[in-house]
């Protein structure tokens, strides 16, 4: 149990003891009590909303309720202090016993400080990401995708959750026909012939050229004059076979590697489809009706069609949405909404990560998914913005070899897996991100990613240092002084951050919250900066030395564990 969970008992067991004595009804324990950090710290280490959550049922003067909270807090042991503010809130100061011990915790717990107990769910917790049509290599508008989705599945795994990783590959559709259509144009110029300019409709991108050449050495020219149909279906899989590694081995540069990999031709192959439309129906939730016709200036030539509707109105979306096309070939939502029950039969919980063209599906999806699993299975959607690129402040044109884009791989083999995989956390996903090479790299405070490694190099180096020093052991925590005490209470809130996150699905928190450690960590070094008084090392005062160094070694456990859940290696010197 962490600080703040303990302290919430705490004031749980304040609030218990007002219904025990019938200062308060018993239904006003049910109200929505917080325990956070305050912002300004001067107010102290906790606050509370416990007499203003209370009041309207407890029918009392929320100042005059949160007066009666506050004496029963203070008399706690490990309470300093218990004062009201403003309309009822209530600050705590904790003895600084607290956070020293929770020093000394962080660094008997290590690596697993924070960790949360592994779930007791039986089925996993399912985060889809990436998911990128296999036609050619992953570019940044992947990318950002990629690192929010990895991170939060390493975060859900550090929160004690089961995760599977997962790619959904649409290897099927019209998509995958002109890759094949392309290796096809491919394979030609690998036999000798000039093709000329890449036709408009195909992939122009070199990147398949390796593919022609090694379908050439496979088949010779069998294929060369052939029917489209005697080959297109050959080239396809070795071309979608092909593309996936080439994806593979791009996600690797950024350390990521998936569990499982589901493919849209087998849900197609197995059924899938039929045996979810089948469900929905014995339900009444599929019926064959018309769509109302288009919005706007209505076509001359269009006639309302009867087709297999799912009643998604009935889960808030504005129309009902078709299964099936009225060539009764299914819908992409048809085979999407399949491969969500899939998913849902063998998870505990359903995230997607999605890129913003996917916004406008959203309310449909997540409608199928509640209907499929008749609201048991959480399903939570993460929409990820553009990246865009930027060099010294100039936009960045696009890859030769790509043909249309800046791939992935350029980017991390410019500036490195830590600085792509950190910056790409540094926002909400939701909101626009701008990637410039030159900031991104560059050793200033306005830069996050420099920021914070260089707060762990920073004791790094100092605990190298004082690896000859004869220091007393235990070290004695009682001589940190308060502003040394909030760094260890901001350095206590890690697992904190990690519950909260977790729920929320949101690993771009882990990356604000290790700026203001790093912060802090870096105003307290400044400090002996202007006085060698307080700096890390006092050569004259052994005894504070160890307590600073305790401090800072929790700080930068701390901060390589966070760095880590991110996916990023924290540094140990920069150059």
């Amino acid at each position: 149990m962490d600080v703040f969970q303990r302290f919430e008992d705490v004031v749980a067991e304040a609030v218990a003891a007002l219904v025990a004595d019938g200062t308060v009804p018993p239904e006003a324990a049910n109200a929505a009590i917080v325990l956070e950090p305050p912002r300004d710290p001067s107010h102290g280490d906790l606050a509370t909303n416990a007499a203003l959550a209370m009041a309207k049922s407890a029918k009392a003067n929320p100042r005059e309720l949160a007066t009666r909270i506050a004496m029963k807090l203070a008399r706690h042991p490990d309470i300093a202090s218990a004062e009201v503010a403003g309309p009822g809130f209530i600050n705590l100061k904790l003895e600084p016993t607290v956070w020293q011990d929770e020093i000394g915790r962080i660094l008997a717990e290590g690596a697993d400080y924070g960790r949360g107990d592994p779930s007791q769910e039986t089925l996993p917790v399912n985060v889809e990401y990436v998911s990128a049509n296999p036609t050619g290599p992953m570019h940044m508008g992947h990318c950002r995708g990629a690192v929010v989705g990895d991170a939060l599945a390493s975060l859900l795994a550090f929160a004690g959750h089961d995760v599977v990783r997962e790619y959904y590959v649409n290897d099927a559709g019209g998509q995958v026909d002109v890759l094949a259509r392309s290796a096809h144009l491919r394979y030609r110029e690998a036999l000798g012939e000039d093709i000329g300019d890449i036709p408009e409709g195909l992939y122009p991108g070199d990147y398949l050229k390796p593919v022609g050449e090694a379908l050439a050495s496979e088949f010779g020219d069998r294929y060369v004059g052939a029917a489209e149909g005697e080959w297109l279906a050959l080239f396809r899989t070795r071309a979608v076979a092909a593309m996936l590694e080439m994806i593979k081995a791009d996600l690797a540069l950024l350390g990521i590697v998936h569990d499982r990999f589901s493919s849209e031709a087998a849900i197609l192959a197995e059924g899938a489809p039929q045996a979810a439309e089948a469900l929905l129906r014995s339900r009444d939730l599929v019926y064959d009706g018309t769509l109302p016709p288009p919005k706007g200036e209505v076509p001359e030539d269009w006639e309302p069609v009867e087709l297999p509707l799912f009643r998604s109105t009935a889960y808030g979306d504005d129309i009902d949405r078709p299964i099936r096309k009225s060539s009764g070939d299914w819908t992409y939502f048809g085979i999407d909404m399949a491969y969500h029950a899939d998913k849902a039969r063998r998870s505990s919980a359903l995230v997607n990560i999605w890129g913003a063209d996917h916004t406008g599906t959203m309310k449909r999806i997540e409608a199928a998914v509640d209907a499929l699993t008749e609201g048991h299975t959480p399903f939570v959607i993460r929409i990820v913005q553009m990246v865009r690129l930027f060099r010294g402040g100039e936009p960045v044109k696009m890859s030769k070899r790509s043909g249309n884009f800046v791939t992935l791989a350029d980017v991390v083999k410019e500036v490195g897996r830590d600085v792509v995989r950190f910056m790409m956390l540094t926002k909400r996903p939701e909101a626009m991100l701008d990637f410039d090479f030159v900031s991104a790299i560059e050793q200033s405070r306005e830069n996050p990613v420099f920021y914070v490694h260089y707060a762990h190099a920073r004791i790094s180096s100092v605990l190298r240092k004082a690896a000859g020093m004869n220091l007393p052991s235990p070290a004695q925590l009682e001589l940190l002084d308060e502003q040394e005490l909030q760094l260890a209470g901001l350095a206590a809130q890690w697992p904190r951050v990690v519950r909260q996150a977790s729920v929320a699905r949101e690993p771009h928190r882990i990356a604000f919250y290790l700026a203001d450690l790093a912060g802090a960590f870096h105003t307290l070094w400044n400090r002996g900066n202007d006085d060698p008084g307080f700096r890390l090392l006092v050569e004259s005062n052994p005894a504070v030395t160890a307590a600073r160094l305790q401090l800072a070694s929790a700080v930068a456990q701390v901060i390589r564990t966070a760095l880590g859940v991110m996916g990023v290696t924290a540094a140990e010197e920069l150059r």
